[in-house]
Formats: structure tokens, sequence, C-alpha cells
């Protein structure tokens, strides 16, 4: 089949690229715009309690007043309020109030601080609008009069609140997203030139896979659209990477294959059809393991998961497509000039290194598989210690950022749970009013739970159906202290509810509790299920039941090796109180599924040479020499490229740029090229049972030339001699 579209392609160079250029012409020109959000409770299905809670207040308390701004004043002095500012303070908030800002609903003066030191405005905003764009430019223009209001006062305000998160955190994305990728593109263009001394070749990916990212963002809002996903902004800084990183990686597996064959003697066009049937295989089967891990993400009950899934499978799905036809046919056109001004594409190199390399595991492979078995053992202790924290929007933009001053700043002058209160909603199960002489010990029986500061009931609804009690925590909403109490708060809200009652317990601490919940569940899910899908399309890959199993396990020991490794940096080196929710979720199938692809072209080559005739021990040692060179490449530029995830200058994508580069160097250095390839050596010819898939091919009739059994075909008897050209053994 792969000779097949390399035939295709390579003889219809032309027409080839000329589809593509439609193609991204048609899409980009017609796909629909992708709106962001980042209210934390969309991420939820509605089956859960806090959400459930959420709906309720907005029937039974539809003018209930529940800021989405919070301007925060304090003198420039840093002194108490006086009179003066307290007069200023008022005079803001009415004048705020006055100007009819789009989507402030009320504009209200709110309690000062105990020491005397800060004074609030809160702004109520439209609550069917929460986490979206309209709510964050009108956080801008709230910024901008407020500041505005305050000169020539002795007070100094800063903006924040979940509103004002937004707009940070979309001002940060998008500095983050530049950063990245101007990073990204340095670190291919830069690294290309040194592999291949071709400024062609450095540019062309760059070039060919701006052309797949365009159709694959166009692709992805249609299915954001029809599937009615949910969109986050992080998604673009991901995404970017993805496309590069992954697109680099499939361009230089292709393009060490074409200059191996071009050195064996074929002539141009001929060597990029080999270099695609020999090469077509694995690059799909990598690509497949990558989409199906991704696809996973489809069973995860979280909203930004879910839409993280689809969007990278179609960001990969569209990359392979490209590799398979775009890349060759523009390569086979251009010819061996690609290769300009450098000549050394001619001559086969001794690759030393990797030689040497291949002669330690071809020698001692036991030696080699417990020594690199023995490290990612080691690192994967630091699992142990791994914590999660749920603040999404402190993670997804610096603390330097005005909301985070102000998020920060509050919790030391007020109670650290004031600023995001637990909602106890008591509701009549019976339609009848409730009973108000049991408000009193209900509120006292949620104000003994450990870890509560403050419970009294605040309202009752119109029809006296329903009753809010509102609960202030001692810790802050995304804490791990807040969501165990927000746990307790729970079991006595339900266990306590007067006869002919029940409740739900909402808020920031609800919803954060319910989504640690729903990330569990990812986990027992999500997890396996990519871990079968995986091993199914290593088994059609290699033919065999039991090579899926160990390099399973050794991805599996790559990612405990990564989490264990981000664990002692960031919450041991940095002092973070645990890293981001979703980042083993993500971690996992970044580095199980794009880790896999080293395993999969190197296991692949390895195949290959075995059925040259050689035994398990020299295959081994001649497909690490051989295939070395691309996986040490390939990996050294997929992981600098993740790791510009970490210009972006939040903790998530900090944390999750060092993670998954980390783990790809892992993938890349650890596994592909010591610990896969030497237990393969060890468990020698029973790795491919029952398949067989390391026997010669008897040679076709006439042949006798090692040709795979596909007869004397014109142009294709070279690509059957052995992958090293001269045929000698070390």
């Amino acid at each position: 089949m792969f000779r097949s579209i390399g035939n295709a392609v390579v003889r219809h160079p032309v027409w080839t690229i000329v589809a593509w250029l439609i193609a991204a012409v048609a899409i980009v020109a017609t796909a629909p715009s992708l709106p962001s959000n980042s209210d934390e409770s969309s991420f939820l299905p509605k089956s859960y309690e806090s959400i459930k809670a959420a709906d309720l207040q907005q029937k039974a308390f539809p003018s209930a007043f529940t800021p989405s701004a919070i301007a925060l004043y304090q003198r420039t002095d840093g002194a108490k309020m006086t009179a003066a500012d307290k007069q200023d303070i008022a005079r803001i908030t009415t004048e705020l109030g006055k100007k009819h800002i789009d989507q402030v609903q009320k504009v209200v003066p709110g309690p000062p601080s105990k020491d005397g030191r800060y004074g609030l405005t809160l702004v109520q905003m439209d609550s069917k609008n929460a986490g979206q764009p309209k709510q964050a430019d009108a956080a801008k223009v709230l910024r901008d009069d407020i500041k505005q209001l305050a000169k020539g006062t002795h007070l100094e305000v800063k903006l924040g609140g979940s509103a004002a998160q937004a707009l940070d955190q979309q001002d940060s994305s998008k500095r983050g997203q530049a950063l990245i990728g101007i990073g990204t593109f340095a670190i291919i263009l830069v690294t290309l030139l040194i592999i291949f001394r071709a400024p062609i070749l450095a540019v062309l990916p760059l070039i060919l896979i701006g052309l797949v990212s365009a159709i694959a963002n166009g692709l992805i809002s249609y299915a954001t659209k029809l599937f009615d996903l949910q969109a986050n902004s992080s998604i673009s800084s991901i995404l970017i990477v993805v496309l590069f990183g992954v697109g680099t990686d499939y361009f230089l597996f292709l393009m060490f294959r074409y200059r191996e064959r071009l050195r064996a003697g074929d002539e141009p066009k001929q060597a990029m059809i080999n270099a695609v049937d020999r090469v077509g295989e694995a690059i799909a089967s990598a690509a497949g393991a990558v989409i199906i891990a991704f696809l996973a993400l489809v069973l995860s009950t979280l909203g930004f998961l879910k839409q993280m899934g689809p969007a990278l499978a179609i960001a990969v799905g569209a990359t392979l497509i490209a590799g398979l036809t775009l890349i060759p046919a523009v390569v086979s056109l251009i010819g061996p000039k690609v290769f300009w001004p450098s000549k050394s594409w001619q001559r086969e190199p001794d690759n030393a290194r990797f030689a040497a390399l291949g002669r330690g595991v071809r020698r001692r492979p036991a030696l080699t598989a417990v020594a690199s078995g023995l490290v990612l053992v080691v690192l994967s202790l630091g699992m142990l210690g791994y914590k999660a924290t749920f603040d999404l929007a402190s993670g997804s933009m610096p603390k330097t950022k005005e909301s985070m001053v102000v998020q920060d700043e509050m919790q030391k002058a007020y109670s650290a749970g004031a600023a995001a209160p637990t909602d106890v909603y008591l509701s009549s199960t019976d339609g009848k009013p409730l009973d108000k002489a049991a408000f009193d010990a209900y509120a006292k029986k949620l104000g003994a739970v450990d870890g509560v500061a403050d419970a009294r009931m605040t309202q009752v609804a119109k029809d006296g159906t329903t009753a809010d009690f509102t609960v202030t925590l001692k810790y802050e909403a995304s804490t791990d202290k807040a969501i165990e109490a927000v746990g307790k708060v729970r079991d006595v809200a339900h266990s306590g509810a007067p006869d002919g009652t029940e409740a739900l317990v909402g808020g920031m601490s609800s919803i954060y509790k319910d989504i640690n919940a729903a990330v569990n569940h990812d986990y027992r899910t999500v997890f396996p299920v990519a871990a079968v899908l995986i091993m199914i399309i290593l088994g059609l890959l290699l033919r065999s039941v039991v090579a899926p199993w160990y390099l399973m396990a050794s991805v599996g020991l790559g990612f405990g090796a990564t989490l264990g490794a981000t664990v002692w940096i960031f919450q041991g080196g940095q002092g973070h109180s645990g890293l981001m929710f979703m980042l083993p979720v993500i971690m996992y199938l970044f580095v199980v599924a794009i880790g896999t692809d080293y395993n999969i072209l190197m296991i692949a080559r390895l195949r290959e040479e075995a059925r040259e005739g050689r035994e398990p021990r020299e295959a081994a040692g001649l497909a690490l020499r051989h295939a070395g060179p691309t996986v040490a490449a390939a990996g050294f530029i997929l992981a600098a490229t993740f790791a510009t995830m970490m210009l972006a200058g939040n903790s998530l994508l900090t944390e999750m740029g060092f993670a998954v580069s980390f783990g790809i160097v892992v993938a890349a250095f650890v596994m592909a090229m010591f610990f896969t390839p030497s237990l393969t050596a060890l468990i020698g010819h029973a790795a491919w049972w029952p398949g067989h898939g390391d026997r010669a091919h008897e040679p076709a009739l006439g042949g006798g030339d090692g040709s795979h059994g596909s007869g004397p075909v014109p142009g294709q008897d070279r690509d059957a001699v052995a992958s090293e050209p001269s045929g000698h053994r070390e």
C-alpha cells in the first residue's frame, strides 16, 4: 500500500501539491471562528453536584449577586483607609454603575478588610456568558474606567475576579503562543541546519507544516462546532507544538531514509518511492498510536480534555497524510538539490558513536536492559510524592498578572475562603415551603464542620422552597484543604438535611471537588483504553503478541519516570503545592503515544535487519546504528519544541512543557536507544511470536537478491538490498 502511495505522489507531484493548496484555501476560507471558554464549571457534565447546585441557584435565585469582577482598593502609602478614601470608593462605585458597561448588571460596594487597609467594589455580570470572551472584553473596559476614576485620589485600584482572570489569561495565552511559535521555529530551523547543512531542508518542513497547520485548525473549528465541544485558549499553544514537533518527526523519518536510498544508488524519484515504502508503515503506525491515544480523551468527563482529544487527533491525522503525500511530492520535485550545498548525503557516514552503542547493546543486552530499566525505576519513585492542584486561573498565567495579585492580596486581607464562598442550597422535596424554624440548627451543623470559618442562612427563594446557606471556608477555594473541607460539608449537608428536604453544595471548592472526581474517573478509563488500543496497533504492525507487552511496559516505565522527575523538580525543587490536575492525563497521552513513535521506528528497523538473516543481537546492534541518528535527531527536536512551552510564563504550560519534553528525551534516548532493542535482543525470536516477523523472506523466483518476495520488478531490486548498502556486518 505504501509503495502505491509513494508511486502516485512521486509520479504526480504537481497535482498532489495543487490538491493540498486547494484544500487549504477552501478549508481556511470557510472554517467557523473558534470561541474560547475559561469557566471551570463548563469543564464538567451536568450530572455532578456542583453543576446541579449552579443550575438550582439560577432557578431559585435568578437575581442572586455573584461577583464576576472585584475591584480591590488600598492607599498608595499602604496606610489605613481614611474617611475621605471611603468616600472616594463610594463615588467610584456609583459612577462605575452609571456607565452601563456591556455585560455588567450590578455594581455595589464590598466590605472593608478587618485591618482597615483594603476596600472593595463588587461587579455582577450576566451569568449566562460566564467565561466567554465578551466578559473578558467587559473586564478590560472596567479596568480602564476604574483606574481613570481613581485618578487624583490617594487610592491604588486593581481589578480581579473571574472576568479579569479570563482577560489576563487571554493576554498571557497570546504572549505564550507568540513565544512558543518563535521558539519552535528557531529550534527546528537551527537543528535541521546542523543535521543536514542544507538551508532548503531546514526551511521546507516549516513551510509545509505551516500549510498543514492552517488546514488542521480549520478542521478543528469544524469539529468543535459540529460536536459542540468546549474550546480553551491553552489548546492553541499545544497545537503549535504538536503540529510542528510531530510533523518534523515524520519529515525526519522520511528524509533520513530518502538519503539512505540515494546513497544505495537509487535514482532520485525511485529513492523517494522506496523511502515511502520502507518507512511509511512505521510513520502510519506511529501516527495511529498518537491518534488513538488522543481520541481516548473523548472518554474523559472534562470538557477541556474532550476538546483537546479530537483537536490533537485531527492535527496528527493531517500531519500523517502530509507526511505520506505532500512532503514526498515536494521533495521528489526538488530532487537531490534539496540537500544543497552539502555533499555529505552522497556518502555513507561511519556513524561511529551509534555503531559503538550498537555494539554495546549487541554484546551486553542484559546489562543494557538492567541499567536503562534501573534509571527509569529510580526516577519513577518520585511519583509517590505527587499532589494535584486545581487552581486553573493561577496555573494558566503568571503570578504577576493583575488578577492574580488581587487574588493573593484578598487572601491575606480577608478570610481565605471569602473570595469564593461555598453555597449549600436546601430545597423541599414535596414542593411545600421550608420550615424556617429548622434553619438555625442546620446552619450550626454546617458551621461546626472542620475547616469552616462561618455558616449562615443568607436568602430564601420567593416561593419559600429553597434556602441558600453561605459557608465560608478557612482555606482558599482551590487548595487541597478546601477541597477536603467541602467534602465534609457535603456529608453534613446531606445527612443533616431536615426531613422532606435535600441539599446541594455548590461554589468553586465544590467544582474543584467534582473535577478531582472526574480526573480520577479518567485515570480509570482513558489510561487503560489508550494503552490497549496502542497495543493493538503495535500487534498489527509487528504481527506479534509478545512484543506489544514489553513495549508498553517500557513506555509505562517512561511515564512513571517522567511524572517522578516532574514531581521532584516542581514540588520538591520549586516548592509548588502540587502539579496541575490534568497534567498526568496529558503527560500519559503525549509520552505514551508520541514516545511510542521512537519505539516503533527502532523495532521496525530491528525487524528489517532481522529479515536480512541476522541473529537477534546483531539485528539490534545494526538497528541502533542505522535508526539511532534518526531517533536522536527527531527526539531532540520534539523535546526541544515541547520545551518552548516553558516560555509561556505560566505554571500549567511550564509544567507541561518540562514533563512532555523530559518524557520524550526518556522515550528517545533511554527506551528506544537501549531498553527496547536490548530487551528484544534478549527475548530473541520469541519476541515475534506467533507471526515470525523477523524471519528472512524467501528470495523471489529468478531473483536471489533478497527482494522481499516481490519479484524482479524494475527499480525495485535495489530497494530490496539490505538497509546497510554494502551488506557488510560489524
